[in-house]
């Protein structure tokens, strides 16, 4: 309502009914937008923290349903036909809910045999999805790389299919198996920080079966796949670009491949190479991060890491080239195919051609 002096000032009778003078609208939007702008962020934090919660308390309930069937399985020799009849018997009580076929059942006391500690259980199973939790029972067969995949997912909050890939791919067996000088040129919390960072080999078989001989080919078609190859290269990498120009010594030169590192807040300088390792591809690479350290560096940044992907090398030969330089470099194979990543009694353990071929039959 407008005010009383206000409706002197127009003359008017103060029984009259005086409509209210319209709002600034300019200040009305800029206040309304703020106001909305938190509301919306409260709704999503709370919606994640609902989904979250609510995928924890599934979990906790599956657990206990399989620990359930276990005991009674095992004090009362109940049978596995219990589980149809306990699966349809939960449909006709809960038809709203899903997930009590007899398959997720089983699941449910596999997942109570696997899981025996709860409080473990509830930490860490919990928290990521069911069918990644089904995942980590049906490809490991270890209870240690189970924990490690699970708390690797829990970190960097792969999704199912992503955890699928990053078990088939055998990650436990690469990360961390660079040959680096990284001890001698890194902090320690750095040189740790980095060595969890890079892997060895990395596998690029989202390629094809048909790779290309040259650097330039694969360059390239590591960028047509951009977004598989940022996931093999692993969480917090960020593409600068491709082919780099440098000008150092009026000479002109071309980064491969340029990444920054959003956690350990540096450049990645990385040199692909479709041959064997070679001493002198150290010396290359060390001069690409002196031009990089002087051009491109932000002086809040850390010293940049060179990454020397090569299709094999020898470790001895390695150590021997890497030593003496003082900027951090790492040196790794790439592989287009999966086996070869694999340990050999993993390797043993996938179906043959002719063993799918008559399983689909």
């Amino acid at each position: 309502m407008v005010l009383k002096d206000e409706r002197k000032k127009m003359g008017k009778n103060n029984d009259e009914v005086i409509f209210p003078v319209a709002p600034n609208l300019a200040e009305v939007g800029d206040s309304y937008l703020q106001f909305i702008e938190k509301i919306k962020e409260q709704i999503q934090n709370q919606r994640f923290s609902i989904i979250s919660h609510a995928n924890t308390a599934m979990i906790c309930l599956y657990w206990n349903i399989g620990k359930a069937i276990l005991q009674k399985q095992q004090e009362e020799g109940w049978g596995a036909k219990v589980i149809d009849r306990m699966s349809q018997d939960l449909r006709d009580i809960f038809p709203e809910m899903k997930g009590f076929s007899p398959r997720n059942i089983k699941y449910m006391r596999k997942f109570a045999e696997t899981w025996t500690d709860y409080e473990i259980m509830q930490q860490l199973a919990a928290q990521i999805p069911w069918r990644s939790n089904i995942y980590l029972m049906d490809k490991l067969n270890d209870q240690n790389s189970r924990i490690w995949y699970a708390n690797k997912a829990l970190e960097q909050g792969w999704s199912s299919n992503v955890l699928d890939l990053q078990i088939r791919s055998g990650l436990i067996f690469r990360e961390g198996k660079t040959v680096n000088n990284f001890e001698n040129s890194l902090s320690l919390a750095e040189s740790d920080a980095a060595n969890q960072i890079f892997k060895d080999p990395y596998l690029f078989d989202f390629l094809g079966t048909d790779v290309p001989r040259r650097e330039v080919e694969i360059e390239k078609n590591l960028i047509d796949h951009i977004q598989n190859f940022l996931l093999e290269l692993g969480q917090g990498f960020a593409f600068v670009g491709r082919q780099v120009h440098l000008e150092v010594g009026k000479q002109d030169f071309y980064i491969d491949l340029l990444f920054y590192h959003l956690k350990l807040r540096c450049y990645v300088v990385i040199e692909l190479k479709a041959c064997d390792f070679e001493p002198g591809f150290i010396g290359q690479l060390n001069m690409y991060q002196n031009a990089v350290n002087e051009v491109l560096r932000h002086p809040d940044d850390k010293s940049t890491i060179g990454l020397l992907l090569v299709k094999g090398k020898n470790k001895t030969v390695v150590e021997y080239s890497l030593a003496g330089y003082q900027n951090p470099i790492g040196v790794a194979d790439w592989q287009d195919k999966l086996t070869k990543v694999l340990p050999e009694d993993l390797q043993s353990s996938l179906p043959t051609i002719e063993e799918i071929e008559k399983e689909l039959e």
